[in-house]
């Protein structure tokens, strides 16, 4: 056969593929795989693979915030696998698990991570803020009253009996206070009421109160000894408190925290902050 047969041969050969391939009825692809074909143009590929054929990302990614234990626990239990890093960061009060951290053979994205950050409750920012400070008469009292329920010892009731002595005794002019052989504190005072004016009276109150604080929500609750202080000036008598060690209960209360998230998990809790 000569060149110019062999040449025609093949001419009508492709021409036969080409009319075959354009009356083929078209085929339905399936997302979520790759095909190849061969055309008269060369290699054809079509990569139904990704997410926008598919509707499923590629891979889990995102950082997951929660407030307590109990939900880091449930959304840990869900996503963690055997290579799961788990931080604590006690001075920002953190516990972060890095759920697809890099494996001892090879590494990963590092990109799907649970947060825990710990939020401090109503009552603990508002006895921190007052932690210090001195209130008049009026306002101290209302502050323990507002309170009742935190107070332990004395007792709530001793507590807010005290508290209205302060919030009726606007027209008494405190002269000296002293301390008892008890650690109660006893103020001496003089009544200016135009009725009662001149007569004298004593006011005996704990120069220390415990107080029961939760410090973060969802987290246990700890005791604080608060120590009573005192202003005598030309304004008056003005009150206030001084918390002992609050820092201490709240790196107790982290500590705790961790603790209890460490017995739930088979992964070990590591003292740091995640890369």
């Amino acid at each position: 056969m000569t060149y110019t047969e062999l040449s025609s041969t093949n001419g009508e050969a492709q021409t036969i593929v080409d009319t075959a391939l354009a009356s083929a009825d078209p085929a339905e692809l399936e997302p979520g795989k790759y095909y190849a074909f061969v055309t008269p143009g060369g290699l054809h590929e079509v990569d139904l693979t990704g997410p926008e054929y598919t509707g499923v990302p590629p891979r889990k990614a995102g950082t997951t915030t929660v407030r307590d234990a109990v939900s880091f626990h449930a959304y840990y239990s869900k996503h963690a696998d055997d290579d799961t890093e788990v931080y604590a960061d006690a001075e920002r009060l953190t516990v972060t698990a890095v759920l697809d951290a890099h494996t001892a053979d090879g590494a990963r994205w590092a990109g799907h991570r649970l947060h825990l950050a710990l939020r401090e409750t109503t009552a603990w920012q508002q006895w921190f803020r007052n932690d210090g400070q001195f209130l008049d008469q009026e306002t101290f009292a209302e502050f323990l009253e507002d309170h009742l329920p935190e107070l332990l010892e004395p007792s709530a009731a001793d507590m807010l009996e005290i508290a209205q002595f302060f919030q009726a005794a606007q027209k008494v002019d405190f002269q000296s206070a002293t301390r008892l052989s008890s650690g109660q504190r006893q103020f001496q005072y003089v009544e200016t009421a135009t009725t009662k004016a001149g007569q004298k009276g004593q006011l005996t109150v704990p120069e220390t109160f415990v107080i029961g604080l939760v410090p973060f929500e969802g987290s246990e609750g700890y005791r604080l000894t608060a120590r009573l202080r005192y202003r005598i000036g030309q304004n008056g008598l003005r009150l206030g408190y001084k918390l002992e060690r609050p820092d201490e209960i709240c790196k107790t209360a982290f500590a705790d925290v961790v603790k209890a998230i460490g017995e739930q998990i088979d992964t070990p809790v590591m003292n740091g902050t995640s890369a």
